[in-house]
This record gives structure tokens, sequence and C-alpha cells, in this order.
């Protein structure tokens, strides 16, 4: 495991510190703000009831398929 650690600390000594293909910006940090605004969109635009139609659909297709 030794080599492995020191392999990768070898390739990774060589990336300059201010990369950030991995990191992101936040923009807007309030997240219970954008997971309220995501579940009103959610509710407003009928998707719920098509997630509660398809949930019973597909329950009762699993259960006319399933054997035993």
């Amino acid at each position: 495991m030794s080599h492995y650690s020191d392999l990768t600390s070898q390739l990774l000594w060589h990336l300059p510190v201010n990369w950030t293909a991995l990191a992101q910006t936040i923009t807007d940090p309030d997240l219970m703000g954008q997971i309220q605004k995501s579940w009103n969109h959610f509710i407003q635009t009928g998707q719920v009831w098509a997630l509660l139609i398809g949930l019973v659909i597909g329950y009762m297709i699993r259960n006319l398929t399933s054997y035993g």
C-alpha cells in the first residue's frame, strides 16, 4: 500500500496549488432556501403527481409479474 501512496504523492506533487478542477464556487450558500425552492417547483409543476402515479403503477406491475 505504501508504494501506491508514494506513487500518488509523486504524481500529485507536480500539480499547481491553485488547481481547481474538483472545486466549485458557491454563489448562493442558502442551502435550505434552495431545497425549499426546488420542492415548491416540484409541487407547482405537478411532478409529484407523476411520481405518485408511477409508484402505484410500478407497484401493481411488480405484483403482477412476481412469482410466488
